[in-house]
Parts: C-alpha cells; sequence; structure tokens
C-alpha cells in the first residue's frame, strides 16, 4: 500500500490487485510483453535509448519486472553498458537478485524477445496498461474520500486535478518533425503577419513602444514582469489588459492573488473614466455630470472580453485547470498572473521555498507551451535594488527567491521609476517617467523603452500618445471646461466625449 499527499494530510493508495479481486476482474497488465522488453533491453545494447523517455519501473505490473528494468535504467544512466551479465552485478549490488529470481529469470527473460525492432510499440502498451491502472486507482480514491466527511471538498478536487494532470503530463510526448514541415508552418505564420496592418506577429500589448520591440506578446511565451512593490505591476497589467480586451478586442484571463476582482474593477473605472479616484472608491459623492460620464465612458470596458478570477492563494494545478476552461471555452488569447510568488506549488515542495517557486515557473511555461498563449506572471524583486547607490536599476539577479524564474522565462522586463527615487525632481518633465527595461529577450533585442506613469489614474501611457484623453494634462482641461459651463449644459453637451 504506497502513501500519497494530499493537501493537510495523507492518504493510502488503493492496491490495485485487491480491487481487480473485488471487481472480478484482472487489473490491465501485459506480462508477456514486459518480459520481452526486459529481454530486448538486455541483447540489444542501443535499444534502452528508444523507450528510456516513454516508460519507467512503475509501468511494469509485475514488482520483480520493475527492479530489473531500474537496474537497466540505473546502468543506462552512467552509460555502462547493459546485459544479462552487468543487470546481475546491479541487481546483485541492490541485494535484489535473488528476490527477482536470480541469473536464471534474467536468463529466460533473453529468451523471450520477440524483436528488438518493436521496443518502441511495446513501450507504449506498457505505458497505456500503466496510465488505465492508475486512472482505476484514482477513480477509486475519489470514491472513497468523497463518502469520507473529514476531508474536504476543495482538498478532494485539487488532489484529483493534480493527479490526473500529472498523469496527463506523462501521457504527451511530441515526436520530432522534419524541417520541411516546421518551414511551411513558418510561412503560414508570416502570410498573416503581412495581412495584418499593424505589422505585429503576437498578442498586441496596447502600448506601442513595447510592441516595436517585442512585435507583440508571442504565443507559448512565459513573460515576467517585475518591480519592487508600490513600482506600479498591477497597474501595468491592468491597463495592458484593458487595452487588449478594449482596443484589440484580445479575449484576457486575469488572475489576480494580492487584489479582489472589485479593487481591480474600481482601479479599470478610475483609469477609465478619469474621475477622482476618491469618488470612485465611494469617499465622495459623485456630482449628476460625473455619473453621466461614468456611465457613458464604461459602455466600451463593459464589453471588453476580459474574465478575472481572484480565488487567493491559487495552486499551480488549479491555474492550469481554469486556464484551459478559459482557453478552450472563451478563446481567451492572454493569461495574466497578479503575482508569481503568490501562488502555491506542489504540495511536496512546501516549506523549501526556492524549489516550490522554481517549480511553478516551470509548470507556467508549460501551460503557455501547452494552450499557445502568452503567459505574464509578475514578480517581486529582492531588497537589493534598494540598497544599491546610484538610480537603483534592477537587474536579472534581482528576481527574488528563485534563478529558474530567469531561466524559464522567454522575456524579463522591469519597471523602473525614477520620480520614486526622488531621481529627478528638480525637473517637472520628468514627473512619471517611467522606464520599461527590457533586461531579457529569448527572441529579439534588450532594450529600454519609456512609459509615463499617471499616478491619479493608476495607469501607464505612451510617451508619444498626443490624444486629449491619454495627454497628462487633460485632468486640468476637463476642470477648466467644467468651470466655464453649469450643470445643465454639461450634460445636454454631446460633443464632450468627443472632446475629451
Amino acid at each position: 500500500m504506497a502513501k500519497i499527499s494530499g493537501r493537510g494530510k495523507s492518504r493510502t493508495e488503493p492496491n490495485i490487485d485487491v480491487l481487480g479481486l473485488e471487481m472480478g476482474k484482472r487489473p490491465p497488465q501485459a506480462v508477456d510483453i514486459e518480459e520481452a522488453v526486459l529481454g530486448a533491453l538486455m541483447l540489444e545494447p542501443t535499444a534502452i535509448t528508444d523507450i528510456i523517455d516513454i516508460i519507467g519501473p512503475d509501468c511494469f505490473y509485475k514488482e520483480i519486472n520493475k527492479k530489473i528494468f531500474a537496474a537497466i535504467s540505473s546502468l543506462a544512466s552512467r552509460h555502462a553498458p547493459v546485459d544479462i551479465f552487468t543487470v546481475s552485478e546491479e541487481l546483485k549490488s541492490k541485494g535484489e537478485l535473488e528476490s527477482v529470481g536470480g541469473v536464471s529469470y534474467l536468463s529466460q527473460l533473453s529468451l523471450r524477445i520477440g524483436a528488438a525492432a518493436h521496443i518502441d510499440y511495446h513501450a507504449k502498451i506498457l505505458l497505456q496498461k500503466y496510465i488505465q491502472r492508475e486512472l482505476i486507482s484514482i477513480s477509486y480514491g475519489v470514491q472513497k474520500d468523497a463518502f469520507d466527511d473529514s476531508v474536504s471538498v476543495d482538498e478532494l478536487l485539487d488532489g484529483t486535478q493534480q493527479k490526473i494532470f500529472t498523469l496527463a503530463e506523462r501521457n504527451m510526448r511530441k515526436e520530432a518533425q522534419v524541417v520541411q514541415y516546421v518551414i511551411g508552418q513558418a510561412i503560414d505564420d508570416l502570410e498573416k503577419t503581412q495581412i495584418r496592418s499593424d505589422g505585429l506577429s503576437g498578442v498586441p500589448s496596447g502600448y506601442t513602444s513595447i510592441d516595436r520591440v517585442t512585435l507583440g506578446w508571442q504565443p507559448s511565451d512565459l513573460i515576467i514582469i517585475a518591480a519592487r512593490p508600490s513600482m506600479g505591476k498591477t497597474a501595468f497589467v491592468l491597463t495592458m489588459a484593458r487595452n487588449m480586451a478594449v482596443e484589440h478586442k484580445v479575449p484576457v484571463a486575469f488572475f489576480s492573488l494580492e487584489m479582489s476582482s472589485l479593487q481591480l474593477v474600481k482601479r479599470l473605472m478610475i483609469s477609465e473614466t478619469g474621475l477622482d479616484s476618491d469618488k470612485i472608491k465611494g469617499g465622495k459623492k459623485l456630482k449628476d455630470y460625473e455619473w453621466e460620464q461614468l456611465h457613458t465612458r464604461l459602455k466600451q470596458l463593459v464589453k471588453a472580453p476580459l474574465y478575472i478570477d481572484d480565488t487567493p492563494s491559487l495552486s499551480i494545478n488549479e491555474l492550469r485547470s481554469k486556464a484551459r476552461k478559459l482557453v478552450s471555452i472563451h478563446g481567451v488569447k492572454m493569461i495574466v498572473i497578479d503575482y508569481l510568488q503568490l501562488m502555491t506549488g506542489p504540495p511536496e515542495l512546501r516549506g523549501m521555498r526556492e524549489q516550490e517557486v522554481s517549480a511553478i515557473s516551470r509548470s507556467l511555461k508549460a501551460i503557455a507551451k501547452e494552450l499557445n498563449v502568452p503567459v505574464i506572471a509578475l514578480s517581486q524583486l529582492s531588497r537589493a535594488v534598494e540598497t544599491r547607490g546610484g538610480t537603483k536599476r534592477p537587474q536579472l539577479s534581482d528576481l527574488r527567491e528563485s534563478g529558474a524564474i530567469e531561466q524559464d522565462a522567454d522575456l524579463v522586463l522591469f519597471i523602473h521609476r525614477q520620480d520614486y527615487y526622488s531621481i529627478g525632481d528638480d525637473n517637472p518633465a520628468l514627473k512619471g517617467v517611467s522606464d520599461i527595461i527590457i533586461a531579457k529577450h529569448r527572441n529579439g533585442e534588450v532594450k529600454d523603452v519609456q512609459l509615463r506613469f499617471r499616478s491619479n489614474e493608476v495607469k501607464f501611457v505612451d510617451m508619444t500618445d498626443a490624444a486629449l484623453e491619454r495627454d497628462p494634462f487633460a485632468s486640468a482641461a476637463v476642470e477648466t471646461y467644467q468651470s466655464r459651463m453649469n450643470k445643465e449644459e454639461f450634460l445636454s453637451n454631446s460633443d464632450f466625449d468627443k472632446e475629451f
């Protein structure tokens, strides 16, 4: 009976043989093929390379066959020759030779070989039988735990999803593709890009200066956006999500682990309407014309394909499940996570923070690749930035808690606001100027771009955007306009939204 860990407690996996007896059936197995595979491995030195990425010891039903395959894998990992004699010595060194039937059983296996050329096909049969046995065990465990009132529903769902996804990942193996086929795909993508008027090949961020460098966020890319607290990470990605969903009609999934969906939407309302943040948050009363302005300017946002999930302490398996559903049902083209360090990794790594964050980072990259959508994850920076002299410019080594984040990411962007550190306070033109440092770009150039942070509207805008509604001095223009008109005239002016 094997122990498995759930969230907060350990449970026992059912014995597959006992289950078979209870149901009056034999567990899925192919012992004859197991023996044929082991015989081929000991007679054909190169056969192990054909199947080592397909099966492992657990794929063998008979316990003695598991031990023999483990011994063969151990020899192969050390680049040692594999034959009856070396396998025998390996088992002897582990004290397992007699338990598997001795040299006589190994000799019998060599007679069971059919054709070494078929070993790849045979290995896939063993994998299929293994997956069937695992599904039986998982389903039995789910039934048993569902009758146990001491197991919470959330724990049951999370544990079941984790096992199913782990099993599914075990079964997902992509074959190598001939370059001719991949070139055909590349040409198709190029033709689609030529048709687009914006010249981008990925999902537009809504920031012209960033899109010039990235050509849009590319499918299957993991993008890390990092900064110290209060630099505007959430404001940056929230504005970006709004730009994608409202201006480009791109469905976006926003997973917020730090702020509630209501808080995020209020931030969007502030940036969309230009109204005072205290009024949107409820600290001050809105005037009649401001209510009209609110309803008018929220019309586009209401229709935007923006999906917000504010599940706290979201696990990587829950994220994968939710993301798959959003992509398949709503056609989501971009996933945003705020932020990476608030996620929870595999239960077995709890308490080992660096390894847990590394597992989360690797999983996010795997999700981006599996769903073929760009994934943006926010990340904290270490305090080393604050102790650094000069401009306190962040660098890749400042990524907090794990170096795996830097390794797994296709792009790493840092937000660096000069006015936050009182740099350039004597120059009003530098107020709000923010450096977006593209510190890593796997498929493009590394450079800095500049945006302007508008703190009163909690959003970033392009430095080159000269439209009045995005101009830094638009608020003053609105105030002047309002002072010239009484309330009735203001409400009846149909050209208000066109001007502002």
